[in-house]
């Protein structure tokens, strides 16, 4: 059986005897110690129980990639960690953009809206649990300190159920089209696309020549042995440094997906199974009726679709890595223009000249209204991203560790996984 990685070698005997073994210890002893206590922070000391790497045969990364395509894996259950830190500014504490009074997860809020909980995903470490049963029974539930915040789809039905405000939304799955298939999982723009695979799926697809593909060892991930593919750019306008995408080594399902930025530090989004099982979940999972008092919303769209023409935001109007990023599809005028290849996609769109002008600070009147909070979000906005200007004439570039985004006087948006400097080439191109 060939191995990915070598096997370390053993230190031969030196006559030191006793001392030699005592420095050993002593030298190994800290970063057990270390890794001890950081298994027990973060909560994933069972998925570090293995004794080290699994050995398993080679495998190319092409053959690795159709392994994961081929995976008829259609029943499973368990628990997803996910880490996020985009580089998003923090509100100051006394800016208010929410309207109401609350959200969904405060008593008195609006429905349980999947949308408004996937802006929790951000940033921070949160857990899912999640369940599958074939394409029309999925369950992903948001686990919180007091509460929980779920999302079942068990045939044409469709809940969303947030239990801090004992709040829930029902709406109809995508109808079958012409093919006789549903929508591959979950529904749109909800919590099922921050799974390791759903994440995995949407970069391999979006991946082309613009990247490097290898394997690069294995690891053990949820007690499962797995290999590690690596996806690199070649592109060097790309702010992403690498994909490691962990595969299930027997059934191809991805168990763990981590995006490292360029710049480096740690990394941007790390979503991994610490529980998983391949047995078919009970049908009780997918069962969902509201609790007495509960507050409930009927969606507003029967036939779940997210718009007039049937498609959904994300890369069935954008198609590429924009999308596969979970870039913005449609803007004020309608749907995005992708510029650009690969890594180096570039989405644009418009906001509108009352969003420039907002921006810019050129014209706030808009946020008159708003009283304080208009003054304290015109300061902020001055007090974030970057002024350039170009051909195109000027704007100011938001960016985050990964994503940047240039907005024009006028409105316009160009936003990517992409440096400062390929927006305002872009923006120049489209003047």
């Amino acid at each position: 059986m060939a191995r990915i990685q070598p096997t370390p070698g053993t230190d031969a005997a030196d006559g030191r005897g006793e001392a030699r073994g005592r420095r050993k210890a002593v030298r190994y002893a800290v970063p057990v110690a270390v890794a001890g206590v950081a298994a027990a922070t973060i909560g994933i000391g069972s998925a570090l129980a293995s004794t080290g790497d699994p050995d398993l045969p080679r495998i190319s990364a092409q053959d690795l990639i159709a392994r994961m395509a081929a995976s008829d894996t259609q029943q499973m259950s368990g628990s997803v960690k996910i880490t996020t830190d985009l580089g998003l500014p923090t509100l100051p504490s006394g800016l208010n953009l929410e309207s109401g009074g609350g959200h969904g997860g405060k008593k008195g809020g609006t429905a349980a809206s999947p949308e408004s909980k996937l802006t929790e995903l951000a940033s921070g470490t949160h857990t899912l649990r999640v369940a599958v049963d074939g394409p029309d029974k999925q369950r992903v539930s948001l686990v919180e300190r007091a509460a929980e915040y779920s999302v079942i789809r068990n045939g044409d039905d469709v809940w969303a159920y947030d239990s801090a405000g004992n709040t829930a939304l029902h709406s109809k799955a995508p109808q079958r089209g012409p093919d006789g298939k549903r929508e591959a999982a979950g529904t749109p723009k909800d919590l099922s696309g921050m799974s390791p695979q759903e994440l995995a799926k949407k970069v391999v697809e979006a991946a082309d020549g613009s990247t490097t593909l290898t394997v690069d060892g294995t690891a053990k991930v949820a007690g499962r042995d797995a290999y590690q593919l690596v996806l690199t750019p070649k592109q060097g306008e790309s702010t992403v440094g690498a994909v490691r995408i962990a595969v299930d080594a027997k059934n191809g399902v991805p168990l763990k997906f981590t995006l490292a930025p360029k710049s480096g530090g740690k990394a941007v989004v790390d979503a991994a199974f610490t529980k998983v099982d391949f047995g078919k979940p009970g049908a009780g999972t997918f069962s969902f009726t509201p609790p007495k008092g509960a507050k409930v919303t009927e969606g507003a769209d029967k036939d779940g679709k997210a718009g007039k023409d049937g498609k959904h935001a994300g890369r069935d109007q954008q198609g590429g890595l924009p999308g596969a990023l979970g870039l913005p599809g449609a803007g004020g005028d309608g749907a995005a223009k992708v510029t650009g290849e690969g890594w180096a996609s570039i989405a644009q769109f418009s906001a509108g000249k009352e969003a420039g002008g907002i921006v810019s600070g050129k014209d706030r009147s808009a946020l008159k209204d708003a009283g304080k909070n208009g003054d304290t979000a015109g300061k902020l906005l001055d007090g974030l991203g970057s002024k350039v200007s170009g051909d195109f004439g000027s704007g100011r570039v938001f960016s985050t560790r990964v994503i940047n985004a240039l907005m024009t006087d006028d409105g316009k948006v160009f936003v990517g996984a992409v440096s400062k400097d390929a927006l305002v080439k872009a923006a120049n191109a489209a003047k």
